[in-house]
């Protein structure tokens, strides 16, 4: 492919928005309207998924196209290897200036970390990052020298100028830019106040498989929770609506530089947000709240405008298809599938059946309210089977169950459905090397017990999960 054709690049991604929670996906208690429009001028896939919603794996899968058994970012506050290659490496070395925007979460303990130029920020030459954090009036960033450099007013709408400006001085070369935003992840108050009051003192309706109040009061311990579903909800949608303004300002920004029909961009996230369905909150659990993630792609003159699709895709799938889709060569070792010619609409396409899900390494393991169990599964255009590691789990039927709330798990009427999902269970782990074992015997496997003990440290210092080699 020729400098002159080769596309830009937009890479926007939220943190923990779920993707039920668009208008395009149905939703009339949310306001998305710059998002529904992408919707409409490109691909919505309806059937994404994160293939392992936690921030660390999820983001390292998004980078790299591979597992997290694979890259080995198992768990949060575990660092990216040096040796694995992401966007910025495989764009990079072919021409494209590359630059990295936001919340990165890849350099291990403790929150905020530095990373250094070099090998760790993975061949983003530009870099205006850190490592973790969700204090959205109090946002700053690292400059080359490790400078921590403090943002006035609203994160995400600072880290859009910055991303704007990334355009702006690159509009005459090929150029792959990912803009990593905090929210929707709580503290979900933190927004700015013109949109909560878009959202204040509205009924919202709560999803069905939302337990009564009485049932949740061992959510109340949680501080950004003590308001309860309805107002979390309504913060919640605020980010989402504050987020989709800013998506706004960088379509604006592509049309008014003239580079709109020569950018292939992407929204998505990196997992959802349980927000109390089936009484859990944040992320790291099989159902649809937590590992569906929204999925949308434009790039005019190739993907048709208005295309939804269907196909089961996931996190490991958005490198190597970006990689089509820019006519770069997907590496060997990437283990997701190249969808591109699906986006496109080539009926000669073969196309996955099932995307793989797993929890391999908990969180924090010291959490109550975030009861954490190795699990696995399968999500498939119609079904989710979830064994852990006492066997069978879960099993849905999402079309006739959208909220999966009829657990089909040893029902004999669908008896030959497990079994066929179990099946392609034990397929993904044979072909992924996943021993499914439990979490500690991970760690020290794949010798990470240092690491894990130096976050551990960091991280939790009162009840520090320590392991012995």
């Amino acid at each position: 492919m020729s400098e002159s054709t080769r596309p830009n690049v937009l890479f926007v991604f939220a943190d923990q928005m779920r993707r039920s929670a668009l208008g395009c996906m149905g939703n009339g208690d949310v306001a998305t309207p710059h998002l529904d429009q992408l919707a409409e001028q490109g691909l919505c896939a309806t059937r994404a998924v994160a293939n392992c919603p936690l921030c660390g794996p999820s983001r390292a899968s998004i980078l790299t196209g591979r597992y997290p058994l694979s890259h080995r970012v198992v768990s949060n506050w575990l660092p990216l290897p040096h040796e694995e290659r992401t966007f910025g490496e495989l764009f990079g070395e072919r021409g494209w200036a590359t630059g990295y925007i936001g919340k990165w979460h890849l350099e291990g303990a403790p929150n905020d970390v530095f990373t250094p130029p070099g090998a760790g920020r993975h061949g983003f030459g530009y870099w205006a990052a850190f490592n973790n954090s969700h204090r959205y009036f109090q946002g700053y960033y690292y400059d080359d020298a490790g400078q921590r450099i403090q943002i006035d007013g609203y994160e995400p709408d600072h880290q859009t100028d910055l991303a704007i400006d990334f355009m702006r001085r690159h509009r005459e070369d090929p150029w792959m830019l990912i803009l990593s935003w905090g929210p929707p992840h709580f503290p979900y108050e933190q927004v700015p106040e013109r949109f909560r009051q878009q959202y204040a003192g509205r009924p919202l309706e709560m999803p069905p498989n939302v337990p009564a109040p009485e049932e949740l009061e061992s959510t109340r311990q949680v501080p950004w929770l003590k308001a309860g579903p309805q107002a979390a909800l309504r913060d919640y949608y605020a980010q989402v609506t504050a987020l989709d303004a800013d998506m706004g300002r960088l379509l604006a920004a592509l049309d008014d530089l003239g580079l709109a029909d020569s950018t292939i961009v992407v929204f998505t996230s990196d997992h959802g947000d349980m927000l109390y369905s089936h009484g859990y909150i944040e992320k790291y659990q099989p159902w649809e709240e937590s590992v569906g993630i929204p999925l949308l792609v434009r790039y005019p003159g190739r993907i048709a405008p208005g295309r939804t699709s269907s196909v089961p895709t996931s996190t490991v799938d958005l490198l190597p298809s970006l990689l089509g889709l820019a006519g770069i060569a997907v590496p060997p070792e990437v283990q997701g599938s190249d969808l591109s010619a699906e986006w496109l609409r080539d009926p000669g396409d073969a196309r996955p059946d099932s995307t793989f899900l797993l929890a391999a390494v908990p969180d924090r393991p010291h959490w109550p309210f975030l009861p954490f169990r190795e699990w696995r599964a399968v999500r498939t255009a119609r079904h989710s089977y979830a064994c852990d590691l006492q066997g069978p789990w879960l099993l849905y039927d999402n079309e006739a169950d959208p909220y999966q709330m009829h657990n089909l798990v040893g029902d004999p009427a669908h008896r030959a459905t497990q079994a066929r999902l179990h099946e392609e269970l034990q397929q993904w782990l044979r072909s992924t090397g996943d021993r499914f074992v439990p979490w500690r015997e991970h760690i020290r496997s794949m010798g990470l017990v240092d690491l894990w003990n130096y976050r551990e440290r960091c991280i939790h210092p009162k009840e520090p999960e320590l392991l012995d080699p």
